[in-house]
């Protein structure tokens, strides 16, 4: 078995894979060390991280040095290139051909326009039909934003939505990303619409759970950006504390010494940063 065909695999209808997005070396091996098959990158939290806006095409240099940089861990890759980072088909199927070659394993291409909106799906088909091409053993997770570009649309939005995921299939990718999908009854439909193909949706704090998401039928969970604001609250949260003369939650904090073996991208012990 590939590890394409391994992270294919990590795909089932019904027992989703939650996969958390990690924005550095540190977070990826934290996340590698408490047991997580497959991890992603979170497209805003590598921008961020660099000082970047997120879904401008401004942190390509950054998106594929944290790629070579996670090479070596024990986990399946797959990282966020935004829209290719260029609105050239073949530009981005040469990027993704380059991630091949560190070792990631799947890549995130949305339809998301800059500032808003949609790209045209003939467009979007094409970067995706050139990827397959060039990068066959990259599983190819074709993001639909339609539920982000018009959060507040009616049933026409559920009906672009798959028309558009089916042409992206059609094209070739592996598997469709919805972020944005929530009301039961649309998942319902984009899994029927999908069928076999597996549908990926964000993880929204305020919604589902994951027993929810499986019994409808999704096949992967990502985090997005969830972990990398969690860490900025948390450690806002530790500064104001001290700040008031009190004393940080210690619980679930690593040492230095472990974080030294993090650092190393050596994720080789399970410690409490499984709990």
């Amino acid at each position: 078995m590939t590890r394409y065909d391994e992270f294919h695999a990590l795909h089932r209808p019904g027992t989703p894979l939650l996969l958390p997005n990690a924005w550095d070396v540190a977070s990826a091996a934290a996340l590698a060390a408490a047991g997580h098959p497959a991890i992603g990158t979170t497209s805003l939290g590598v921008a961020a991280a660099a000082g970047k806006p997120d879904a401008a095409a401004a942190a390509r240099v950054e998106t594929v040095a944290l790629a070579r940089a996670l090479g070596r861990l024990p986990a399946l890759l797959t990282v966020d290139i935004e829209a290719g980072f260029t609105d050239v088909p073949a530009e981005v199927a040469d990027l993704v051909a380059e991630l091949a070659g560190t070792g990631v394993v799947g890549v995130n291409l949305e339809d998301g326009r800059p500032g808003g909106g949609l790209d045209d799906p003939a467009r979007h088909s094409a970067k995706i039909e050139l990827v397959r091409e060039q990068a066959p053993q990259v599983f190819l997770n074709a993001r639909v934003d339609t539920y982000w570009a018009d959060p507040a649309g009616g049933d026409e939005r559920l009906v672009d939505t798959v028309a558009r995921a089916r042409r992206y299939l059609d094209a070739g990718a592996d598997g469709i990303f919805v972020p944005g999908l929530a009301r039961h009854a649309d998942i319902e439909t984009v899994v029927d619409g999908l069928a076999p193909a597996p549908l990926n949706v964000l993880f929204l704090p305020d919604g589902h759970v994951l027993p929810e998401l499986a019994a409808l039928g999704v096949a992967r969970v990502s985090t997005g950006s969830l972990l990398f604001r969690a860490a900025l609250g948390t450690a806002v949260a530790v500064a104001d504390a001290l700040r008031a003369g009190g004393r940080p939650e210690a619980s679930g904090i690593p040492g230095y010494a472990e974080v030294q073996r993090l650092a190393e991208n050596r994720p080789d012990r399970r410690n409490h940063l499984q709990s």
